[in-house]
């Protein structure tokens, strides 16, 4: 599943945001810049704020209730100042932006990832806004694969649970209890 740049933009630095363990100005400004954001520096209160941010957009990732993730995604929606509008600038191909160029940082920020997200539960009904299945990893993601089956945030975790299960099946056919 593709969703448009723009939308696709903000449902991932929305993971970003939430997956970030370094919440200092300087690896928030490179996060934000990493997803296409521009004019990214920030104080010390505004990275708090971004902080603050992404703890809310937590919730959103791997709810399997859809009218309580569209509820927590609307919520989001009604404190920002998006404004959605239709951009073709710099040669692109007509695109939404979420937010005023004249906005500071934070403003853009909460923009974009409301705007992504809602985008992402429009697009692909929500599921695709996951949470890594491993026990003990809360890691998000936004599943882009092409069937949208993905459970695990990466290879890593989904070799660790595999190697597990066939472990403990294997124990199991060892010490006899299953036949």
């Amino acid at each position: 599943m593709l969703f448009n740049t723009y939308g696709g933009n903000g449902a991932a630095l929305s993971a970003a945001l939430v997956n970030a363990t370094d919440l200092r100005p300087e690896p928030l400004a490179a996060l934000l810049a990493e997803h296409g954001m521009v004019r990214t520096a920030l104080t010390p209160a505004e990275a708090v704020e971004v902080a603050a941010w992404a703890r809310r957009l937590a919730p959103v990732f791997g709810e399997p209730v859809r009218d309580k993730q569209i509820g927590l995604v609307n919520d989001l929606l009604a404190i920002t100042a998006a404004k959605p509008h239709i951009s073709a600038h710099d040669g692109y191909e007509p695109h939404l932006h979420f937010y005023s160029v004249e906005a500071d940082i934070v403003s853009r920020a909460k923009d974009t990832t409301s705007g992504g997200l809602a985008m992402a539960i429009c697009f692909s009904d929500g599921r695709r806004l996951g949470r890594c299945d491993r026990r003990g990893c809360e890691t998000v993601y936004v599943d882009t694969s092409r069937n949208g089956r993905r459970r695990f945030c990466s290879l890593a975790c989904a070799n660790r649970v595999n190697v597990a299960a066939h472990r403990a099946r294997s124990a199991a056919v060892r010490d006899g209890a299953v036949a």
